[in-house]
């Protein structure tokens, strides 16, 4: 049902890698709203045009290696981008409004100039998060394995902008196909003198190494994953100090996703406003959406940001399996958020500030879809497993709270509990959440305080009726 939007696609052409404005065929709004678009002043968002895409291979359809990237337009005039310098992509990247797209939302540009301070002696370094490890997740991968040179050209010039002397892509060990395809790529990109020594021609010196993690959900948080890049165990750091001050080896670090740093050549060539085009005020550009789960085509698709939940799965994915009233929930940025019901997934957009609004979160933007079939007590407790099983220990409300969760969770899956300890159970997230070093504690709690927000009356009713079968069991 859902077209092949890889299919229609054809190789961009270097004039349209250049376009600054986007084509605007959506309605508009007064100067009064403050949903609009600053640029553009679009109110309803979605629909965006392939010639507006950055990731042209995301499902392998065309040449991954050098030459199909030059054709898409990957490194074209790198180095006039590159001599233009660090306060130049810096601001452009600020005008842009690009938010991290590794789930924190964090303003890029202002992240990136936390490094551009002058040098002291010591090296620098870029530190790239390719681990993925959030379940439910799969748009880093695809950059990988389809558009390695985005990544490795987005690398240079965010290298450059925070005057870095060398990029540690970190990524997931189980990923042998992306690895070998971002190897492959280093290996052209330094053949062809694109990194390395005098980096396209521009006099600055820039490498990038592949470091391979053993799989740990824990290694997601920056600093662990520094530890992790150090030989250490993979386990948190108290901050301050940050890592722009003190980070990989003791030196300025700023440690980023893959599709945070892939977009930015995209940024530079056509322009920040042209990013900040797409999307709601502080929601800007566009974004990788990755949906699973109960549809009739689960996929993975660029998308504009702040486009309706409900348009991204009917359009992309070919609506909900049994159709939209056989929806029970949908988990919208990955099984760290909590989950909202069918009642608000019809209206709400996907940006980071309507998904906050309504007690959720944008995330990773994978979008999880549950029907009627699920049992969402099931699979909330299975969440509650995971983070149990991947909490490093280092910290108490985290170590012993993540096991509480999955031992309750444990009991409400059959029933085996009592109205109170719902309560008990939400004030135990509340203990772990915001009380622990990362934001993995967080994760833990977020899920199960979306079920009870949500879902309360699935457990009560299941604990009634656990209770009626002992009843019956006792009188028989």
């Amino acid at each position: 049902m859902l077209r092949s939007i890889a299919a229609k696609r054809v190789s961009m052409t270097v004039a349209r890698n250049l376009r600054v404005v986007p084509s605007v065929t959506r309605s508009f709004a007064t100067e009064a709203d403050p949903n609009a678009n600053p640029i553009t002043g679009k109110t309803t968002f979605g629909n965006l045009s392939d010639e507006d895409r950055i990731f042209t291979n995301l499902y392998l359809k065309h040449d991954y290696r050098l030459k199909g990237a030059l054709k898409r337009g990957d490194w074209y005039k790198t180095k006039e981008l590159v001599l233009k310098g660090h306060d130049w992509i810096i601001q452009e990247m600020k005008e842009s409004g690009l938010r991290g797209r590794g789930g924190a939302g964090f303003p890029s540009g202002l992240k990136w100039s936390f490094m551009n301070k002058p040098l002291d002696g010591r090296p620098r370094y870029l530190v790239i998060n390719a681990d993925e490890g959030e379940p439910g997740t799969c748009k880093d991968r695809e950059i990988m394995r389809g558009d390695p040179h985005k990544l490795i050209e987005g690398c240079l010039l965010a290298g450059s902008a925070m005057k870095a002397n060398a990029a540690y892509i970190y990524i997931r060990g189980e990923f042998y196909q992306e690895a070998s395809h971002l190897q492959e790529a280093i290996n052209e990109a330094y053949a062809a003198g694109l990194i390395g020594k005098n980096a396209c021609g521009s006099g600055y010196d820039f490498d990038v190494y592949i470091h391979r993690g053993a799989g740990a959900y824990i290694c997601g948080e920056e600093t662990s994953l520094i530890e992790s890049i150090e030989g250490k165990q993979g386990k948190p750091r108290l901050k301050p100090p940050f890592p722009a001050d003190v980070g990989l080896f003791g030196c300025p670090t700023t440690v980023t996703n893959v599709e945070t740093v892939a977009v930015a050549p995209t940024i530079l060539r056509r322009g920040g406003k042209w990013f900040a085009g797409f999307g709601r005020p502080r929601n800007s550009g566009t974004k990788l959406f990755c949906i699973s789960g109960h549809v009739n085509n689960p996929c993975t698709v660029e998308e504009e940001m702040s486009i309706p939940l409900r348009e991204l799965i009917d359009k992309h994915c070919g609506g909900v399996r049994g159709g939209w009233d056989n929806l029970l929930g949908i988990i919208p940025g990955g099984c760290s958020v909590p989950v909202i019901p069918k009642d608000i997934c019809a209206d709400v957009l996907m940006d980071f500030d309507a998904l906050r609004d309504v007690n959720s979160g944008l995330g990773t933007a994978a979008v999880i879809v549950m029907d009627k079939s699920t049992d969402i007590v099931r699979a909330i407790s299975r969440f509650a497993k995971f983070y149990r099983h991947e909490s490093c220990g280092q910290c108490t409300p985290c170590r012993e709270g993540t096991k509480w969760l999955e031992t309750m969770m444990d009991r409400f899956e059959d029933g085996r509990g009592h109205p109170e300890e719902i309560d008990q159970i939400w004030e135990l997230t509340k203990q772990i959440e915001g009380h622990t070093i990362c934001a993995l504690g967080d994760a833990a709690a977020w899920p199960v305080q979306g079920l009870i927000r949500h879902f309360r009356p699935e457990l009560e009713s299941r604990m009634a009726d656990f209770q009626k079968t002992l009843a019956s069991s006792a009188s028989a």
